[in-house]
């Protein structure tokens, strides 16, 4: 771009008071530099290409430009306004204001020149310079140096022989829907702005694609970003390693990039594989065992939110075709009319129930994974199974999945004679836990722990007026603390555990988790259409999309909100979400659909109030964050979080 800024077309007491005089100005100094043939030629271009659409860009920029018959070569004028020039941005006037004049049919150039410039307007360190600059030739030099690094400056040489640094990365959450995923996108264009080649393999809610063994070969550090255990974590034993939770990846990618890159310049690498379970392999050295313990509930909780999806939103269906006695039919097995939709529906409500049936076995089952690996599964499962048989609920399985991971550990430290070894993991081991954790669950903590799931399960059952609106204050506070975290996920559960024995209580309970839940993608979505200027453009794109997640009841909507400005975020989240659940309460709504947001609103007791509270925790939230935002000056733009190759904006422009 050297070529096509000199010091002669930069003016940085640019005075314009209009986007046409500020076009005028700088296409004079192309005039005088022979770059451009007919002022007026040129500027009716210039002119013409601006009703097309304005050219300003969030973050006072503004780049008009046009291709035109009366330009001689590419090039670029710059100039800085001190009042400002309107050219259309919806955060107000332009104070960098880049002419861009291209010859006619120089496609490429002009998208050249206008895509170098762009991704480097979206660097603040770039703009900052610009705003600072002393004198034309620095402001020339800053535009005509080199671009963003496409292969990195330090990965490079890094890796030496030109070759960039190469990372390899596990993304993973309890649900494994949106964290997972966002966690990836961070880490993958944190990658590109540090001249890193990042492989990520998403270890999703729907499986996961392992990532080709060549790539992982030739990594030269890994990056596992995780709230539940890494599947087949030995494939990328051996190399530096940084094992943070998915959040980190999702706040601070840049961050855990540097430290692998300082890893492997020290030669730390990972232990070599072996056979150890979960429990050794979920984090760094010195880990404490609340975070273990955390991963561990996690674990659980991952492998049961899709049993919770199919089977409630099956049971939900039943009793909206078949109507609130459709529990009473009989089995399908016995009588099923092809054209009766009460047979469907039964069938519906029958395939539903089973699917419930499995969520404690397949939470303790999956604990109990979390903490031993497979030989954790048989007992987990027994576990879960007595749980059930004792009527000791979602607290029954969470023990049991504890109780038979410990088990197995504890049978796995016995030294044992070489010969058994072969034996251990398909016979001894699930024997000798089972008949532990079967013993333990029937004869010593099932029993207790039933007679208070009883308790719980009555007091919902009374719940009423001011005990059911703190009810729902707390559910609400605990949904939108930490936006599908652990909080979240135990106020999600707790509100599940009771469908699988519904009552008056537990139906409300499921109702305001679910509708509190809502808020903060909501409320974020509703923030940025009303002030968008407080909002980063990258915010806004996120705000348009928020919309759906929010009505589909997926909190993690609101995370990129969160993760950019938690001090002002989060608490504004919880006072719509403790609003809307404590009116929930109120009102009474009730709900027997475990997911599905405003998409299983026929199946919700007092469905008009129930809007009513989604819409008014919706406001308090918004309008929390619209005032704590607005007692500091608007949000920095850019910041490196989208590329500018992907930027709406900038495209358009183009």
């Amino acid at each position: 771009m050297s070529r096509m800024i000199t010091a002669d077309l930069v003016d940085l007491d640019l005075a314009a008071d209009t986007k046409e005089a500020a076009a005028r100005s700088l296409a004079e100094r192309m005039v005088a530099r022979g770059r451009v043939t007919d002022l007026d030629g040129f500027l009716a271009d210039v002119a013409a290409r601006e009703a097309q659409m304005p050219t300003g860009l969030d973050g006072g920029i503004g780049i008009p430009h046009c291709r035109s018959s009366h330009v001689t070569e590419p090039t670029l004028a710059f100039g800085r306004s001190a009042a400002g020039v309107d050219f259309g941005a919806p955060d107000g006037p332009a104070d960098l204001i880049f002419l861009i004049a291209a010859p006619a049919g120089a496609d490429d150039a002009h998208l050249t020149i206008l895509s170098s410039l762009a991704r480097r307007l979206m660097d603040e360190e770039f703009t900052g310079a610009l705003r600072s600059s002393a004198s034309p030739g620095e402001a020339a030099a800053l535009i005509a140096g080199e671009e963003a690094p496409e292969e990195g400056t330090g990965g490079a040489e890094a890796a030496g022989a030109g070759v960039p640094f190469r990372i390899v990365a596990v993304t993973s959450c309890p649900t494994g829907i949106a964290h997972t995923y966002m966690a990836a996108e961070s880490l993958e264009k944190a990658g590109h702005a540090a001249g890193v080649e990042v492989a990520v393999e998403t270890q999703g809610s729907a499986g996961f694609t392992r990532l080709d063994p060549a790539v992982v070969a030739a990594a030269d550090g890994v990056i596992f970003a995780h709230d539940v255990p890494v599947r087949e974590k030995e494939r990328f034993a051996g190399k530096a390693t940084v094992d943070v939770g998915v959040k980190a990846g999702i706040n601070r990618p840049a961050e855990l990039i540097a430290e692998v890159r300082e890893k492997a310049a020290r030669g730390e690498v990972s232990a070599p594989a072996t056979a150890a379970g979960p429990l050794d392999k979920a984090g760094e050295p010195g880990e404490g065992y609340g975070t273990k313990l955390r991963k561990w509930l996690m674990s659980g909780v991952s492998y049961m939110v899709p049993f919770v999806a199919a089977g409630g939103l099956l049971i939900a269906l039943g009793f909206a075709i078949g109507g609130w006695d459709i529990d009473k039919a009989p089995s399908v097995t016995e009588h099923f009319a092809w054209g009766q939709a009460d047979s469907w529906a039964a069938l519906m409500f029958q395939i539903g129930g089973l699917a419930f049936s499995f969520l404690v076995p397949v939470l303790a089952g999956y604990i109990s994974y979390g903490m031993a690996d497979r030989p954790g599964l048989v007992p987990g499962f027994v576990g879960g199974a007595i749980a059930l048989t004792v009527n000791a609920g979602f607290l029954g399985g969470l023990v049991a999945g504890l109780l038979a991971g410990g088990t197995v550990l504890a049978v796995q430290r016995v030294r044992i004679p070489a010969v058994l070894r072969g034996i251990m993991p398909v016979v001894v081991i699930p024997l000798l836990s089972s008949i532990v954790v079967g013993f333990l669950m029937f004869l010593v903590v099932g029993k207790p722990i039933a007679s208070l799931q009883k308790a719980l399960t009555d007091w919902l059952s009374g719940l009423s007026g001011a005990n059911a609106v703190i009810l729902g204050v707390i559910l609400g506070l605990m949904m939108c603390f930490d936006l599908g975290g652990p909080v979240n996920k135990v106020a999600y559960a707790f509100a599940v555990g009771g469908l699988a024995n519904p009552n008056e209580g537990s139906l409300k309970v499921m109702a305001a988790v679910m509708a509190a839940g809502m808020v903060p993608p909501l409320a974020m979505a509703l923030a940025t259409a009303v002030r968008g200027r407080l909002f980063t453009r990258t915010e806004r794109e996120n705000g348009k999309a928020a919309w759906v997640l929010g009505a589909s009841f997926i909190s993690e909507g609101a995370i990129p909100f969160a993760a950019a400005d938690p001090l002002r975020v989060i608490p504004a989240t919880m006072a719509g979400g403790a609003v809307t659940g404590a009116l929930s309460m109120a009102f009474e709504c009730t709900l027997r659909a475990p997911h599905g947001g405003l998409f299983v609103l026929p199946l919700i007791g007092n469905p008009l109030l129930y809007l009513l509270a989604i819409i008014a925790g919706t406001i308090v939230s918004a309008g929390l964050v619209i005032l704590l935002k607005g007692l500091r000056k608007p949000a920095p733009e850019g910041g490196g979080a989208v590329p500018a190759a992907a930027d709406p904006q900038v495209t358009v422009a183009a």
